[in-house]
């Protein structure tokens, strides 16, 4: 494989302090990385690209490190590591022990928002390997476009993932491509649309490659098993997404006490009941903006928003951008 991203040197040198630095400008302060040991001496070179909604980076270096994901409410970002030469003995976790794998050419390792990696090149310390950083609301987006919903709760893959099976291999064959459409002088292939409908595919194609938290939604549909008032509070949900719903109302129509439907909630989809109706009503107000060429204050009060500017603020929580922002693509 020639070198992945010839003409974006970011940085070369013998100071590892300058590859941290360099590698917390490329992905946006979405990480935090720092030396294992004491800084080493050697070579360090990073070459990377940042365009909305991700960026890519080619790391040379023989330094261990630490690297944390940032998770803030429904943003954050999701990495995947995969070796170019050499191999990185990764770990993943909170103590940074409870998984374990070899990243090189047929093994690549992902991380969540809010993980924490240790990265510590193997063999003579020449490892090569390639980190992309993906924005949590592609995960969602793309999610929502296989199951027809969001998901209730934050996407969690599992750590290592096998590029040598079918499934990876796909992987592997979309990241290449999107290495070669950055790559490439055609001014064509550096069109922001094309480069996030290449981000789209490689991101649909890791929720069906590999495990995670949502798994069984892609490939059985929706998981049975909950409770009764918990449907009939999805249900109320869904018909009155418009109106104006109350915690008290949502625990009438399911037959419960307000704490009784809270505890449901948070048990089987992660967060609040209101939580979930705020959710589930700016995914419906982000794909009418997207397919109407209607006011936004329009279509956010169609679905029951009373306070446009708490409702900007939301969205921009949700979708790390404005709703003019999305607005302006369409």
């Amino acid at each position: 494989m020639p070198t992945p991203l010839r003409n974006h040197l970011i940085t070369r040198s013998r100071n590892p302090a300058d590859l941290l630095n360099a590698a917390t400008r490329l992905f946006g302060g979405s990480i935090a990385a720092s030396p294992l040991d004491e800084l080493c001496g050697g070579d360090h070179e990073l070459r990377g690209v940042a365009a909305h909604g991700f960026a890519v980076g080619y790391f040379v270096s023989p330094l261990d490190v630490r690297v944390v994901s940032a998770e803030c409410r429904n943003r954050g970002s999701y990495f995947v590591n995969i070796g170019v030469s050499g191999a990185i003995s990764a770990s993943r976790g909170e103590s940074c022990g409870d998984l374990r794998a070899t990243l090189d050419e047929a093994t690549a390792g992902i991380a969540n928002p809010g993980d924490t990696q240790e990265l510590r090149p193997l063999r003579s310390r020449k490892a090569r390997f390639l980190g992309l950083r993906i924005d949590a609301v592609l995960v969602d987006q793309a999610f929502a476009a296989l199951t027809g919903h969001p998901p209730v709760s934050t996407v969690r893959f599992d750590f290592a993932l096998d590029l040598a099976k079918p499934k990876g291999r796909a992987v592997r064959l979309l990241f290449r491509s999107l290495l070669e459409q950055l790559d490439s002088g055609d001014p064509l292939f550096q069109h922001a649309e094309l480069q996030r409908s290449q981000l789209r595919c490689l991101v649909t194609a890791l929720l069906l490659a590999q495990p995670h938290s949502h798994t069984g939604e892609l490939h059985d549909g929706p998981q049975p098993g909950y409770p009764r008032s918990l449907r009939a509070a999805l249900a109320f949900i869904e018909a009155n997404l418009a109106e104006h719903i109350s915690l008290g109302g949502i625990a009438d129509a399911a037959g419960c006490s307000p704490r009784t439907l809270s505890s449901a909630f948070r048990g089987r989809l992660g967060l609040s009941p209101m939580s979930y109706v705020r959710n589930l009503r700016l995914d419906r107000i982000r794909e009418d903006i997207l397919a109407s060429t209607d006011p936004i204050g329009t279509i956010a009060y169609r679905w029951g928003v009373t306070h446009l500017g708490r409702f900007a603020g939301e969205y921009r929580d949700r979708f790390a951008e404005l709703p003019s922002d999305t607005a302006a693509r369409r």
